[in-house]
């Protein structure tokens, strides 16, 4: 073993001790660090995964909509199903209407369906919380969870609903009355953005409410298993290139992209947020090692004037902090991922003495905490960790290198 790496582990195991205290609390500070970041980005990246599952399910794979009315929708359709990559298309109709119950009114985005072609691109049925799907007719509605709500409706209530089209019918000094609908169904897709602004009722009765005979808006698209979306996106944009329909994958929406960039920024934030424990356990690895410089001047003048230089004295400092990065990064990514792997049952004790067992349901529509591992995020703690960790062995290093021995030996 060079004699440098021996002055090292003397400095970091000192005879007579198993540990040096200042090893302890160093490899301490760096595993807590470590440690930390592994279980908030396996986390962050558990929610994401589970938000942006969430959020396909809610879209489907692929959307062609248009600004006009589709009239020729079943030539349309059948255009779009003899693509290969295709499984099952849908057709939709949309339109924002007033819904009041009572004295609360709401204002969400209606949707108008064929149920049994919808079912076949959307997973509706899991996301029914109240009420039966096959209830749905031309008489009846069913509302967004967080939606219902907010104007106090439930199974069973009736609504009315205001459309634009009664407008153009008062411009003619007619008299359109509200559509009285029954509320047969509450739904939750767990996305508050839909949840909360949105309610489904038949595709002939959206028709009839805007006064579209036929005609439809777009079509939800939902492709055979292994089919890349990229491509399957790019060859519809072909296909349709000289027509007026917008063509995009769930992950090019404009409110999708931003929402899952939201998401991914939350763990950035997280991430440089949490680095900071390492950063103030490199100060104390830093400040004990610049303690021992200044303690051992004539040991360190001694060691020049018999031959070493000074890259193996200042190597010798370095190393320190570099063996004090890799156990303390070892020992973080172990703990972080027994901490990740009970994850569960801490936060259910903590639910529990503090009585909220129900938070997690309410507020993110899953009881347990996800969790996704990432290798590259792995991989960034730990040359994060280790890099902070041997720059903060580099100043006192670099100290003990410019020491002169015959001023070293001199010092008192």
């Amino acid at each position: 073993m060079p004699w440098y790496f021996y002055l090292a582990f003397k400095q970091l195991f000192p005879s007579g001790k198993r540990f040096s205290f200042f090893a302890v609390m160093a490899i301490i500070g760096v595993t807590l660090g470590v440690m930390v970041l592994v279980v908030v980005t396996t986390v962050m990246n558990g929610f994401a995964e589970k938000m942006r599952e969430t959020v396909h399910n809610a879209t489907g794979d692929i959307r062609i909509t248009s600004n006009a009315i589709i009239y020729n929708s079943q030539e349309f359709i059948d255009k779009v199903k003899k693509f290969e990559f295709v499984e099952a298309v849908a057709p939709h109709a949309l339109g924002m209407v007033m819904l009041k119950n009572g004295d609360y009114p709401g204002f969400p985005l209606l949707k108008g369906i064929d149920f049994e072609l919808e079912d076949k691109v959307l997973p509706i049925k899991s996301y029914l919380i109240a009420g039966d799907l096959k209830d749905l007719d031309e008489n009846s509605i069913i509302l967004g969870s967080g939606f219902a709500a907010s104007i106090a409706a439930k199974v069973g209530s009736s609504v009315e609903v205001y459309t634009p089209l009664m407008l153009e019918h008062m411009k003619k000094d007619e008299v359109l009355l509200p559509r009285e609908l029954k509320v047969v169904g509450i739904y939750e897709t767990g996305w508050n953005a839909i949840d909360s602004k949105s309610a489904l009722v038949a595709l002939s009765l959206m028709q009839e409410l805007y006064g579209m005979g036929e005609g439809i808006h777009g079509v939800s698209i939902k492709l055979k298993p292994g089919v890349d979306i990229h491509f399957a996106t790019s060859e519809l944009k072909k296909a349709f290139a000289n027509s007026p329909y917008i063509i995009s994958s769930w992950m090019e929406d404009k409110y999708n992209q931003d929402y899952l960039f939201v998401l991914k920024l939350e763990k950035t934030m997280m991430f440089f947020i949490m680095i900071f424990i390492i950063l103030v356990a490199s100060f104390s690895i830093a400040s004990s090692l610049m303690t021992s410089v200044i303690r051992k001047i004539r040991e360190i003048g001694l060691i020049g004037a018999m031959g070493g230089t000074s890259s193996q004295i200042a190597f010798s400092f370095c190393f320190q902090g570099f063996f004090i990065g890799i156990v303390g990064t070892i020992l973080g990514c172990i703990f972080g991922i027994i901490a990740i792997y009970f994850r569960n049952g801490i936060i259910h004790t903590i639910l529990g003495i503090t009585q909220r067992k129900d938070v997690l349901s309410n507020f993110y529509q899953f009881t347990e905490v996800p969790a996704h591992f990432l290798l590259s995020d792995f991989l960034i703690i730990s040359l994060s960790a280790i890099l902070i960790a041997t720059m903060a062995g580099l100043l006192p290093a670099i100290k003990a290198a410019r020491l002169k021995p015959s001023e070293a030996l001199r010092n008192d």
